[in-house]
């Protein structure tokens, strides 16, 4: 018998039928960060022999419709309310891609099957990106088997597409293998887009498997701390390098490279042709990896549209405070109580304070002796898409600190990788006074309510309203004047 999620915790499932790969996802809950629950993907390459022929490959499709009906029984079997079948560039343009659809509407009547057009594809997969960077700006390029889609970004909007014969499947195959004929392909067709320009000194957003694969060579090559390609960042001359690297490479070369998964070998030099292209033409000050893409932006335009226009970092912040902390009026006390030591902060700086209060009591119910570790890689490896690395290297930093962990604790070392000397100074003293405000108010925003933080500029003092349960003791002294150090200033504890 089916799986039935409660009315609260809709699930809904898309399968993506790629030129290089159908892949099923299955995301739970009406949220603003999509959280994928099942993820399969079957390497099919249907757009083999595509740009020869103009025809998919026969074997190719009868695997796709027996993985097919697998991904359509696993969504049912999960309870998925809503399933979607989504083509791409293959589907669309192969001279057989009509005859393939009605194959699978005639076999699976109950699976809508959706065939998108180049520029459908490309909105999708802005809307991706921009479910997890809402302020993206530049050039967003999203790399399939069979078609690169290009994008203009900028303010939270799509403001140009272009859909270019530049999948690395196709482009192989247009340049007959030829990794020099590829370029000069690549660097024409690109030439065509006339707005990529504008991407200069903003960002490049890369999309797609073949360029996630680029992303974790360069993140094995560097010893990066952080194994999460959504979000990674590399300057444009790294990206230039590494894109020079693959492109030059040999199989075997390919093969003994940290980080390289095997059924990408064939495609990577391609990818990093079209990568050089791109650099070249648009300019962009950094490369931004995003593991966000078509079926994030299918779930993101199925919300409500309050839903969408959350932010994804403080929306993260929040379901995980709702599933792990105690009093959901706690966070914003806290936010109010630790103002006095953050004067002049910036509106980027307090969303990130916001965000620490939020995650400050998630290791509530955790081992005592293992609060502080559970609670760091809790949010170091959160699957919320909202999250850059910098952003999950200070909340986790903060939040340990505020379980006492140890300032030197080895499982603190990849966030303080991540950081600068500011950053990391600035997530100590909040977890510091984090520390404070849970000493005192046994996490209960009544008991906070009856203590106040005042800054001079020689004095950090602690009042405490009498008969309000609060009191100054040796743990309570010792943590206002640790935190008091931090900032030079000397600690004072008064009662009214």
């Amino acid at each position: 018998m089916p799986y039935t999620p409660s009315a609260e915790v809709p699930r809904c499932a898309v399968v993506d039928v790629g030129s290089n790969s159908v892949r099923l996802v299955v995301f739970e809950g009406q949220a603003r960060n999509p959280l994928p629950i099942f993820n399969e993907k079957a390497v099919l390459r249907l757009g083999r022999g595509l740009a020869v022929s103009g025809r998919m490959d026969e074997e190719a499709m009868a695997q796709a419709l027996t993985v097919l009906r697998r991904y359509h029984a696993v969504a049912r079997a999960m309870g998925a309310g809503t399933v979607e079948a989504l083509a791409t560039s293959a589907v669309r343009e192969a001279v057989n891609g009509p005859d393939f659809v009605e194959r699978i509407r005639a076999e699976m009547p109950e699976l809508p099957m959706r065939v998108l057009s180049g520029a459908e594809e490309a909105t999708l997969s802005a809307a991706g990106v921009l479910c997890g960077i809402p302020s993206a700006d530049g050039i967003l390029a999203d790399i399939g088997g069979g078609s690169l889609e290009v994008v203009r970004l900028a303010t939270g909007s799509a403001r140009a597409v272009q859909t270019l014969r530049l999948g690395v499947i196709r482009l192989a195959e247009r340049a007959g293998g030829d990794v020099l004929r590829a370029r000069a392909i690549a660097e024409a067709e690109l030439a065509g887009v006339s707005w990529l320009g504008e991407g200069e000194d903003r960002d490049l957003y890369l999309v797609g498997g073949a360029w996630r694969a680029l992303a974790r060579v360069h993140m094995a090559q560097t010893g990066y701390p952080l194994a999460i390609v959504h979000h990674y960042t590399i300057r444009r001359e790294e990206a230039r390098d590494l894109a020079g690297v693959i492109a030059g490479a040999g199989r075997r070369a390919l093969e003994r490279l940290p980080g390289v998964a095997r059924r990408r070998i064939e495609d990577l030099p391609f990818a990093a042709v079209v990568l050089r292209r791109l650099l070249r033409a648009a300019a962009p000050r950094r490369v931004v990896f995003s593991a966000n893409g078509l079926r994030e932006g299918w779930f993101l335009n199925r919300m409500p549209a309050a839903v969408r226009a959350e932010d994804p970092m403080l929306a993260a912040a929040r379901e995980m405070a709702a599933r792990h902390g105690r009093d959901p009026a706690l966070p914003g006390a806290l936010l109010r109580w630790t103002e006095p030591l953050f004067p002049d902060e910036s509106a980027e700086l307090r969303r990130l304070r916001e965000a620490v209060c939020l995650l400050s009591d998630i290791g509530s119910h955790d081992h005592p002796e293992y609060r502080a570790e559970q609670s760091f890689f809790r949010i170091l490896r959160q699957p919320g898409v909202g999250l850059d690395h910098h952003a999950r290297a200070f909340l986790a930093l903060a939040v340990a600190l505020r379980y006492e962990s140890e300032p030197d604790a080895p499982f603190l070392a990849p966030a303080r990788l991540l950081l600068d000397v500011s950053a990391t100074h600035r997530a100590e003293g909040l977890g510091r006074a984090l520390r404070l405000a849970y000493t005192l108010s046994a996490g209960t925003p009544d008991l906070l309510a009856g203590t106040a933080l005042v800054v001079t500029p020689r004095q950090l003092v602690l009042r405490l309203a009498e008969n309000s349960g609060v009191f100054a003791g040796e743990a309570v002294l010792r943590r206002l004047d640790r935190l008091a150090q931090a900032r030079g200033l000397e600690a004072t504890a008064e009662a009214g």
